[in-house]
């Protein structure tokens, strides 16, 4: 086996793979993953659109809403290509450098989606625990900080990932267990020693997203405290309402992080079909059901969205009229 480090990379390929043992299938898998790719383009396109052009939606909750949609859409745009090229042409072969940037992209896009989370939950915190001080604490250029410092952290996390990458050489040719690269995916084709690069990627997890978590679940029990301490059921029910999409946006996105990142790392002995469901489950149903579960659960949202629907529908026989109506001196205006 030939080893090449990233010095001569530009030789360097591996081989992606979708659902192994399925490849005479790969055309019929591609449809539903198809529409899974373009319900979540078009959710979030639509909250974020509809968040920019609404007025009474410029509040902080919104804001961050807006952020998870942008980055549910970033983390989607990063895959598509090779999953698509995978399931309909066989492309199944990606140079090192190619593999290198989706690697970059799909990590840097998953923890920003983690620290977004993050400042959803603090968002909530500040809401129900502290609502006279929310809008004194959560202005426009506490937002601004608060992107400012997650776009530092995740500069940080990519110049560590960069610098360790930079020196590892890897054996080529190899056959990943996903139609992207992801990191304890490609790792364990390192000509260092794997286990140790693993581990080392694993820590660097869990010290973002495992900090990320113990503040969302602090959040939650200091939010919990206090909605059960009000004594009218009415506001707890409204409180409770409040944090439900939240917690499943929290739920549907950590949850098959971290079974994949189990998987990879401490269970060798499962399926690679079984692995290839579980990261495009964690890369695609969070971007998927986050903007379904916000459009059901917000009313704001989805009053928006009908609002913005029927006034579209209504423009155009208002122009048909204005075109073919009368005109102000009482005659047929012209077409």
């Amino acid at each position: 086996m030939v080893i090449f480090n990233n010095t001569t990379s530009s030789s360097l390929t591996f081989f992606l793979t979708a659902f192994p043992g399925l490849e005479l299938v790969h055309v019929w898998i591609s449809i539903p993953v198809c529409c899974l790719y373009t319900i979540a383009l078009l959710g979030n396109s639509m909250i974020l659109f509809v968040i920019i052009v609404e007025q009474s939606l410029h509040k902080p909750m919104y804001y961050f809403l807006s952020m998870l949609s942008v980055v549910d859409l970033c983390l989607t745009i990063s895959t598509l290509p090779t999953v698509l090229g995978v399931l309909w042409f066989h492309s199944r072969e990606i140079s090192f450098k190619a593999c290198f940037i989706q690697m970059a992209f799909v990590h840097t896009f998953s923890f920003l989606e983690s620290s977004v989370l993050v400042a959803m939950a603090f968002d909530r915190f500040m809401a129900i625990c502290n609502p006279l001080k929310y809008a004194t604490v959560l202005t426009g250029t506490m937002i601004m900080v608060i992107g400012l410092v997650i776009g530092i952290r995740q500069g940080i996390f990519i110049f560590s990932m960069f610098l360790a990458l930079k020196s590892t050489s890897f054996h080529g040719g190899q056959e990943l267990s996903h139609p992207f690269c992801y990191h304890p995916d490609v790792i364990k084709y390192s000509y260092s020693n794997p286990w140790i690069s693993s581990f080392l990627g694993m820590f660097l997890q869990l010290y973002l997203t495992g900090t990320d978590l113990l503040f969302i679940l602090f959040s939650y029990v200091l939010i919990l405290r206090t909605v059960l301490s009000t004594v009218a059921p009415k506001k707890q029910q409204k409180a409770f309402s409040t944090c439900v999409c939240h917690l499943c946006a929290v739920t549907i996105f950590y949850v098959p992080m971290i079974s994949l990142s189990i998987t990879h790392r401490l269970l060798n002995s499962t399926s690679r079909v079984v692995c290839s469901i579980l990261a495009n489950v964690y890369l695609l149903l969070p971007p998927v059901l986050n903007p379904i579960i916000y459009s059901l659960k917000t009313k704001t949202i989805r009053q928006a969205m009908l609002q913005l629907l029927q006034s579209k529908g209504s423009q155009g026989p208002n122009v048909r009229r204005h075109r073919g109506g009368w005109d102000s001196r009482g005659e047929i205006a012209s077409t």
